[in-house]
């Protein structure tokens, strides 16, 4: 079973994907991780997130790099928007990803395009959405639960920079696939979400 989860940041999306596969038993992938590592590695390598050739040679980035917390900050996820716009770079990415997806006995992944590219044949693609106020105010308090120097002014301007980047890029943009669950997470609290999460994909395998 392949199950599909996307959305724009602070969504909800990658807790949601990490429940789901606990709960099923399968695998899980956060494939944005993939795209703030090679954010970050092109900031390393004193790169320019916007340079094709500097993106690109980044996605050469060591595997080790995954485990690295830094790559959870608001300033890595920014480089990640900037570095996915470049369709080669999701071309460099694309096999990691299809191949998880692909395994024996199915995967989790979560992102932007996984229902729409990754893993158009997904079994249950759910697209997990909120407001922008909302997303926000959870990104804020999870920067400060971390001791993080943030405003929520900052995180509000942020996030709606990204969506913006993400929707409106020529390749591979943020939005549901055709035939994805829309699932909006603004007035859910956490339990609530995953509760519902799993009972959506319960029902949809049960079709």
């Amino acid at each position: 079973m392949i199950v599909a989860v996307d959305g724009p940041t602070a969504s909800g999306k990658g807790t949601i994907a990490k429940a789901l596969a606990a709960h099923f038993g399968l695998p899980h992938l956060d494939t944005g991780l993939l795209y703030r590592a090679v954010g970050y590695q092109c900031a390393q390598d004193g790169g320019e997130p916007n340079s094709l050739a500097d993106a690109l040679a980044a996605c050469a980035f060591p595997d080790s790099l995954l485990d690295n917390p830094e790559l959870r900050s608001e300033a890595v996820g920014a480089l990640a928007s900037k570095v996915s716009v470049h369709p080669a770079v999701r071309k460099a990415l694309y096999e990691r990803q299809r191949a998880f997806a692909e395994q024996d006995g199915g995967a989790v992944l979560d992102g932007r395009d996984i229902g729409t590219v990754i893993a158009p044949d997904a079994d249950v693609k759910l697209f997990v959405t909120a407001s922008v106020a909302a997303r926000a105010q959870r990104r804020f308090a999870e920067m400060r639960s971390q001791g993080r120097a943030v405003t929520l002014e900052d995180i509000t301007a942020d996030i709606a920079q990204r969506d913006a980047r993400d929707m409106n890029r020529a390749d591979a943009p943020l939005k549901p696939a055709a035939d994805a669950l829309i699932f909006d997470t603004t007035n859910f609290g956490k339990d609530e979400a995953i509760e519902a999460a799993i009972e959506a994909v319960t029902s949809a395998m049960e079709r």
